[in-house]
């Protein structure tokens, strides 16, 4: 009875069901092959099963217990940092109202409620919950063109911050593919085998002397190999209508086997319906058994001969055979001598973590003609003769490796969660870059830290103490149960490391709902663990994770920009508005330093624009090469603070300087009368300090969005401005920006009657002086600001140091304690 329990443990093979009592109580929910579960489907047999649970007891039940009882209502970070912001801001708007009254000794008029309420809007950036929305919007854009599709749009910010990535091995970090890459031949050595997937191309390469052997040079003894993969196999291999390539039916082992005889062009339909030359036939063929682990035909040659193939698990192939084929002759062997000629080999191929069959054959000795019922089974399964061995894995895909190595020049920790066994898991582990290259195959076991890998009994059994006490939590935890995944989980949760979660199963819907990041596979996932998930993998790739979190980084990014741009320019305007009551006229009334016109076009027509087109800025060219940001640095971290408050006070007072120097430095300081409400002869100076404010601010204001493009490195250098990617939309923004300030800044009546200023002339030697400066002192904030993040970077890793080696004496420690004293 073969069931398959794919939804529960992620394995796509049938698990033959046993009636023996399993020794021990810590079996792997895969390894309970004497119990069956709900849910899962019946593929093969009959049986008949005592009930042990029923309802919220089963497995299925657990998962969905799980679930239910998961708390996905709090509130994201960027939404508190959001929430907070309001609360501050209120505050300040309300203390920017009671200066403008205080000043105007609460004789409160129309003109001083119109600019107490333009200094409050001044402090509000209108435009954020809005430019929020559209850089989320179109990354969640940017994710579904790399074939991730975000179901919550809240994943974007955490992505940027993740710092482990737990992955499931099939089909996400391999192709989901059994390949045929290797095999061995007595007395001719190994061979390694090109070509992933179900291609029919690839070459044949001798590893002694690394010579790639043609098909039409194969030895007797290797065609005789891929004679019996063709032949004794059950499997298809057909082409695409929508496409050039092939796709496989039948057993995925099977189909790795036909594959690999397309390549050495002995492919089945070669050898029984070719219109050139005689066919071989089948004859009879004796079923794969799960109980005996092998398969064997008999087939008929061209020339009329009868001949045995079989395959199988070495084990129980060798227990049939007496002979080995080496080279082109046959020797006889005891069992003895064939474990000793053997079974080297296959411990070799399965240290790579291949499934090893062993093949072979013999000729029928027999009067007449032979039939389907002329031998039994085991007549036919003895005296045969091995041929060699075969190893079949699915192989990693082509872009895994790099986007692993990707992942750790990121600062990100990958971990392989899998259902598969160790051998199987350190294996790919090695060749994705997981692991360490030569880990488990050096003779040094001090050179790599222990327990990077790790089955899930092991893991299991740990207590919360001792995984938290564990130096490095390992890399790699084979026959991982959902439970194990979950726990993995939690462990890295107490040591405040943001976590992405992948899976496809049933099984896995824990996990990706406890996870920070939950992504889910959109091609062979469930639609349980797609509801769990915040992000759905359309590929079901692991470079699109990278290409995710990448999508994620570039988000928060762009959010911290904008945000310091708009939170500055506010700060840049409420500065001067609020300083500059202080200046009175000669009927000792507060001139307002800008109108409440003027104060609103540069909150909303200058101020928004550049902060959308910030939205929208490209990749930076380090974002993948840094480690994640701290989770303690949100939104409203204290570099971005310190930043919007210099930055903003720095515009501010420059402003305010300009009006200073012009009213008092060329003007005869005179401040005229009612130039609040109408343009008089006595306000010319006013009018032309206004004009002046507005321009420097405008501009000023436009020009950050480019200083914010890159909050640490210089942007007002001629490299940064030519190797650096740039941001149309913003260059799109400040030019349409610039021309609505020379309309409001010259066109009669709109300039005094409306924004109250006059077009300026010479006033424009101040306002190029004054971006000169704000240039000067931005580069020279950002020079300080690099030697400061140097020397808190040097810091934080000293106390990652610290806390390391705290651990592993925490560690040791424990393993003192726990050890049997003598």
């Amino acid at each position: 009875m073969d069931v398959d329990e794919a939804l529960l443990t992620g394995e796509s093979v049938p698990v033959s069901k046993v009636t023996e009592t399993l020794e021990g109580s810590d079996i792997p929910l895969g390894d309970r092959i004497n119990m069956t579960y709900s849910s899962t489907v019946l593929t093969k047999g009959r049986g008949k099963a005592l009930v042990t649970a029923t309802g919220m007891q089963t497995e299925i039940g657990k998962i969905a217990l799980r679930l239910l009882t998961s708390d996905s209502s709090r509130k994201t970070p960027l939404q508190r940092s959001l929430d907070r912001m309001a609360l501050y801001l209120l505050v300040v708007a309300i203390l920017a109202i009671i200066i403008v009254f205080s000043v105007a000794k609460f004789q409160i008029g129309d003109s001083q409620i119109l600019y107490a309420i333009s200094t409050a809007i001044a402090v509000i950036p209108e435009a954020l919950v809005a430019v929020v929305t559209l850089t989320q919007a179109f990354g969640v854009h940017a994710m579904a063109k790399a074939n991730a599709l975000v179901r919550k749009i809240s994943a974007l910010e955490l992505l940027g911050a993740v710092t482990n990535v737990c992955s499931d091995k099939t089909g996400t970090l391999t192709q989901s593919k059994m390949v045929l890459t290797r095999f061995w031949r007595p007395e001719e050595g190994f061979y390694k085998v090109g070509g992933l997937g179900f291609s029919i191309e690839g070459d044949i390469t001798r590893e002694s002397d690394n010579t790639v052997v043609a098909t039409d040079q194969l030895s007797n003894g290797i065609r005789d190999m891929v004679l019996t993969g063709a032949l004794c196999n059950m499997s298809e291999l057909r082409k695409n209508k929508d496409s050039e390539g092939y796709h496989g039916i039948g057993d995925p082992t099977e189909v790795a086997l036909q594959v690999f005889a397309y390549k050495a062009h002995m492919g089945k339909p070669s050898l029984t319906e070719s219109e050139d030359k005689g066919n071989w036939k089948l004859i009879a063929e004796y079923p794969f058994d799960s109980a005996i682990k092998r398969m064997s035909i008999i087939a008929q040659s061209p020339d009329g001969l009868y001949y045995a193939f079989i395959k199988g698990a070495t084990e129980r192939v060798i227990g049939s055979c007496v002979a080995a084929r080496l080279g082109d002759k046959t020797r006889s062997m005891n069992q003895d001598e064939l474990d000793q000629l053997i079974m080297p080999q296959v411990e070799e191929l399965a240290k790579g973590g291949l499934r090893v069959l062993t093949l072979g054959m013999k000729k029928i000795k027999a009067e007449g003609e032979i039939g389907p019922d002329t031998f039994t089974r085991e007549a036919i399964e003895q005296d045969m003769e091995i041929l060699g061995l075969v190893g079949i894995y699915d192989p990693p895909r082509a872009e895994s490796r790099a986007a692993v190595a990707e992942c750790h020049q990121a600062g990100i920790t990958v971990h392989m969660l899998t259902g598969d066994h160790v051998a199987t898991a350190t294996a790919i582990a090695r060749e994705v870059g997981i692991l360490p290259d030569d880990y488990g195959l050096s003779d040094d076991p001090e050179k790599h830290p222990k327990d990077l890998v790790m089955p899930a009994t092991k893991f299991d059994k740990l207590s919360e103490e001792q995984i938290d006490a564990m130096p490095q939590l390992p890399l790699v935890i084979a026959r991982c149960s959902p439970d194990t995944k979950v726990k993995m989980i939690e462990a890295l949760h107490r040591r405040k490391r943001i976590t992405g979660m992948t899976g496809d199963g049933v099984n896995d819907s824990p996990s990706l709902k406890e996870s920070d990041i939950g992504i889910a596979m959109g091609q062979n996932g469930s639609d349980v663990a797609k509801q769990a998930a915040e992000i759905v993998l359309v590929d079901d790739n692991f470079a699109t994770i990278v290409r995710a979190i990448e999508e994620g980084r570039r988000v928060f990014a762009n959010i911290s920009r904008f945000v310091v741009h708009m939170v500055s320019g506010n700060v840049s305007q409420v500065v001067p508005l609020v300083i500059g009551t202080g200046f009175f006229d000669n009927t000792n009334t507060s001139v307002f330093l800008m109108t409440p016109i003027q104060i609103l076009f540069n909150n909303v027509l200058t101020s928004s624009p550049p902060a959308m087109s910030l939205g929208l800025e490209p990749v930076h060219p380090d974002q993948m090469l840094v480690p994640p940001r701290p989770t303690s640095e949100g939104l409203f971290s204290t570099s971005n603070v310190i930043d919007l408050m210099y930055y903003g006070w720095m515009m501010g007072i420059i402003c305010l300087l300009n009006f200073i120097v012009v009213v008092y430095g060329y003007g005869n300081g005179q401040l005229g009368e009612n130039c609040n409400k109408e343009y008089n002869p006595s306000c010319e100076v006013v009018y032309k300090a206004r004009g002046t404010v507005f321009t420097t601010l405008t501009l000023m204001i436009l020009l950050h969005g480019f200083t914010c493009r890159d909050l640490v490195n210089p942007v007002w250098t001629w490299s940064a401005w030519t190797k650096r990617k740039q941001n149309y939309y913003l260059l799109a923004s400040f030019t349409g920006c610039v021309i609505l300030m020379l309309i409001a800044l010259y066109v009669p009546v709109l300039n005094t009657s409306v924004f109250k200023h006059r077009g300026i002339d010479w006033e424009w030697g101040i306002v190029a002086a004054s971006i000169l400066v704000y240039i000067i002192l931005t580069e020279v904030w950002k020079f300080f600001k690099r030697g400061y993040l140097r020397r808190r970077q040097i810091r934080y890793e000293e106390k990652m140091r610290q806390e390391d080696q705290e651990r592993i004496e925490r560690f040791r420690a424990l393993e003192q304690s726990q050890s049997p004293t003598t």
